[in-house]
């Protein structure tokens, strides 16, 4: 419920404003949360309904005047994975971003503050999620800030035979770099010494940028 949404995150957020100054991000499809959750302290507005569950988001958000991530999924978190059938699968999401997008900048918000997710894993299969990462490419031709999150998910299941996530370290690590080879800006993990340094040898290798 949103009254529970509310008691969860409001107070880690209060919390961790006190003590960083790293930008935090709420992740919510809930446009009072979005509002209450800035107001607390947050910076960024993470909406994994690319801001189709809730009709107030954008308009929330533009007022709000901060950033938003834009990620593509179908149905619900319960019902996606019962919805994976595309013609095209890049081609598809990239219509959803760009309609999200065009929605976004009529109710206000600035293009500089879009970010763009393609949902690795949300309603896609692992040949989905793979092809995605494989073809992403065609999403940065839309010009906008790319955040990837392939950390411990699923899709590495079958190539590594390990039903835990937290098992999937290596595989992150390798996706990881994977993303970022392919122009990928933003990355989503649960690892974060390891792949910070994941990061950092990327960076240096594919862009030729030493972090000093």
């Amino acid at each position: 419920s949103t009254e529970e949404e509310l008691n969860r995150v409001i107070p880690v957020i209060q919390k961790l404003r006190q003590e960083t100054s790293i930008p935090i991000s709420i992740d919510t499809t809930k446009a009072i949360v979005a509002e209450k959750a800035i107001a607390a302290g947050a910076d960024i507005v993470n909406d994994i309904s690319g801001a189709t569950f809730d009709a107030k988001m954008l308009a929330t958000v533009a007022q709000l005047d901060v950033p938003i991530i834009l990620m593509h999924i179908r149905g619900t978190p319960k019902t996606m994975q019962t919805l994976t059938e595309y013609q095209d699968v890049v081609a598809e999401v990239a219509q959803f971003l760009t309609t999200q997008i065009a929605q976004a900048t009529a109710c206000g918000i600035d293009q500089s503050k879009i970010i763009i997710d393609p949902g690795i894993g949300f309603a896609k299969t692992a040949t989905q999620s793979l092809e995605l990462l494989q073809r992403l490419a065609e999403l940065k031709s839309l010009n906008f800030p790319l955040l990837i999150g392939v950390s411990r998910k699923s899709f590495m299941r079958p190539i590594l035979n390990k039903d835990h996530p937290q098992d999937r370290i290596w595989g992150t690590a390798a996706a990881c770099y994977g993303a970022i080879a392919r122009g990928t800006d933003i990355l989503r993990v649960h690892d974060v010494p390891e792949m910070y340094d994941v990061c950092r040898v990327a960076d240096a290798i594919e862009r030729n940028f030493i972090q000093q």
